[in-house]
């Protein structure tokens, strides 16, 4: 699977931002996930969705963030709200678990400021 993300952006405190991972591949029959790398820190999982729907969210954004996965398009979706000067970082989109083989991309920036 191949998957690439975009959608980032500038956003206020408090303000929402919907990311968009576009996918290649086998990703209908693929746990997917996003993921966060803030600078300075290493590559967190934010979100994961199951092929059946299930979801999981890291602590820091459960009831904030939204995950979820449109098969027919091929595309996964992170639904981003209160978003916090915290949550700024390069997002990408892969594979849960990611493989050695599976590139990363370039990822998307989203930056929460005022």
């Amino acid at each position: 699977v191949q998957l690439q993300a975009s959608g980032g952006g500038l956003v206020q405190p408090g303000g929402s931002l919907r990311l968009s991972c576009a996918a290649s591949g086998n990703f209908r029959i693929s746990a997917v996930g996003w993921y966060r790398q803030a600078p300075g820190k290493q590559r967190e999982l934010v979100a994961a969705i199951t092929v059946g729907g299930s979801t999981i969210y890291a602590d820091s954004v459960k009831g904030r963030f939204t995950i979820s996965r449109d098969n027919a398009k091929n595309t996964l979706y992170l639904q981003m709200n209160s978003l916090k000067p915290e949550d700024t970082a390069v997002y990408y989109c892969n594979v849960d678990p990611p493989r050695p083989w599976n590139s990363w991309g370039q990822g998307t920036l989203v930056t929460v400021s005022s």
